[in-house]
């Protein structure tokens, strides 16, 4: 099938600087399968966690030191492996291990999605919203499986939107970022790409107790999806529709709505 995307602005006349990372680490199939598909498209940098680092949202590190290495080590060059967060790997490669920066940071292919409320707890995500905090056009990338996982349909669809952004009919504002999430259908059977909103589903989380060999109680977290709201033109409902969803996010968390019904009855402070 032949996906439709919308059309933009911008022109890129030079070979594109491109950033690769994730939250699964640099071993991931997800980080090959997208290298992959954009390795020609611009000069491709993978700097990424040296393991998973799932569900870690946007933690960076603070109290120990980074470590990067070459990956895989004593083979032929993939990337560079670092030993902290998403965010910090980007931060990192960034600030100086890429000279000049990225023109564009890819985060992905991760291994289930990150629509709806999961979007705040992502590493994936994290490493994209690293784009516009520095500036620089980003998108997240997830495919909407935990198993089974259809590469071949992630990467296209990658490579359609990459190949867009680097010829200049599509443009990312430099103060978002586009976090799209794929159907695990076999690319023939998608039904197109709709631009969404994030959903506010959620997970809701359940913690059974268990015990070590030793009679040490500990905790494992299980839990199923909660549909929040109106789900229509959510992230969540275009993937259900079997559509890729793009939804544009940025940085203000403000609820706009809000401030004036705030601002005429605003709280008090006790003299």
């Amino acid at each position: 099938m032949r996906l439709e995307f919308p059309s933009g602005l911008g022109h890129h006349s030079q070979t594109m600087r491109i950033l690769l990372s994730n939250d699964d680490g640099i071993q991931a199939p997800g980080i090959h399968a997208l290298y992959g598909a954009v390795k020609d498209l611009g000069e491709i940098h993978v700097v990424a966690p040296d393991g998973e680092r799932s569900a870690i949202s946007h933690g960076i590190t603070l109290t120990k030191p980074l470590h990067a290495r070459p990956f895989p080590p004593g083979g032929p060059p993939f990337g560079t492996a670092v030993s902290g967060t998403p965010a910090d790997c980007v931060k990192l490669a960034v600030s100086l291990l890429l000279d000049p920066k990225p023109d564009l940071i890819l985060s992905g292919i991760n291994l289930g999605p990150n629509a709806g409320i999961s979007v705040l707890y992502s590493g994936t995500v994290s490493a994209a919203t690293e784009g516009p905090i520095m500036g620089i056009p980003s998108m997240a990338l997830s495919l909407d499986t935990f198993s089974e996982p259809n590469w071949d349909t992630a990467a296209r669809v990658s490579r359609a939107l990459v190949e867009q952004v680097v010829s200049g009919r599509l443009r990312i504002a430099p103060d978002i970022f586009w976090n799209v999430n794929i159907p695990n259908l076999p690319y023939e059977k998608l039904a197109g790409l709709r631009i969404t909103r994030m959903g506010s589903s959620r997970f809701v989380e359940k913690y059974e107790r268990r015990e070590d060999p030793w009679g040490n109680p500990y905790y494992w977290m299980t839990g199923e999806l909660y549909e929040k709201g109106d789900v229509n033109g959510t992230d969540l409902e275009a993937l259900r529709q079997g559509y890729v969803s793009l939804s544009p996010i940025g940085l203000d968390h403000t609820e706009h709505a809000a401030i004036d019904a705030l601002a005429a009855r605003p709280p008090q402070l006790p003299n």
